[in-house]
């Protein structure tokens, strides 16, 4: 828990002349599971989406395993030791589910379709599908089993970190709990950490180790129980609320 995976520091982020992040700063620790909350459009999937590369930052920098994401030589490298789980979960709708998983073992290379194969279906095993879900379409599945299906296409490369935007978005409360224990139950066993995009209190109190709430350009950093006693007012509304209480007794007891 000393060694930051993620180490930001002083970024300035802004998007077509608005400014979302200033010198915004924050750690992420190997092996823990740190949840990204705040109101919609106060930039958290953007402030996602610049550590991922995909989105340019004015000022600050951004390291990763120790590396400056923007060199060049380093990039592709990186990408090989982290996975991402999507909204949507981002299958390709032409693709099987078993070519879905395959994709990011493709763009390494060097590995034999018998290997990717098995490969494949021990994904399909370690995030609860059966066999048979390899050679299904995306549009044959619930919404639950396509957040598993992406999740092992995440995991595809074993990743060291993961980034997950919004992973219980669209399911029931049963499902979404179910994934919930999944993804503590994965990471404790594989040691993975994670960067969890979420607006969902569940999440937060039963599978979070530390919360950093964006507010007003910047972060607040905790955990979903200490940030109850912040003064910041939608910081309060949003972990004093009804649901959060009832929460904090359940994660008490």
């Amino acid at each position: 828990m000393d060694t930051p995976v993620i180490d930001i520091n002083k970024l300035c982020t802004s998007i077509q002349g608005k400014k979302l992040h200033e010198g915004l700063s924050l750690n992420v620790y190997r092996g823990e599971i740190l949840g990204l909350v705040g109101a919609s459009g106060s930039g958290k999937s953007i402030l996602l989406r610049t550590i991922l590369g995909l989105n340019r930052y004015d000022s600050g920098s951004i390291r990763i395993f120790g590396i400056d994401h923007r060199d060049q030589k380093s990039a592709l490298s990186l990408r090989h030791r982290w996975g991402v789980l999507f909204q949507s979960g981002a299958l390709f709708s032409s693709l099987s589910v078993g070519d879905n998983i395959r994709v990011p073992m493709r763009e390494i290379g060097h590995i034999s379709e018998t290997l990717m194969r098995d490969l494949t279906f021990l994904k399909l095993k370690i995030v609860g599908l059966p066999e048979d879900t390899e050679a299904k379409f995306p549009a044959e599945l619930s919404g639950g089993m396509i957040k598993r299906a992406a999740l092992a296409r995440a995991l595809a490369i074993d990743a060291e970190l993961l980034f997950l935007d919004e992973p219980t978005s669209g399911l029931d409360p049963i499902s979404a709990r179910r994934f919930d224990l999944l993804i503590k139950d994965l990471q404790r066993n594989l040691n993975f950490t994670v960067m969890m995009v979420t607006h969902d209190l569940d999440s937060l109190f039963t599978v979070c180790d530390r919360v950093a709430v964006l507010v007003d350009q910047k972060l607040v950093i905790g955990t979903a129980t200490s940030l109850q006693k912040h003064p910041h007012p939608w910081i309060r509304e949003y972990f004093q609320g009804r649901r959060a209480s009832t929460l904090k007794g359940e994660v008490e007891k």
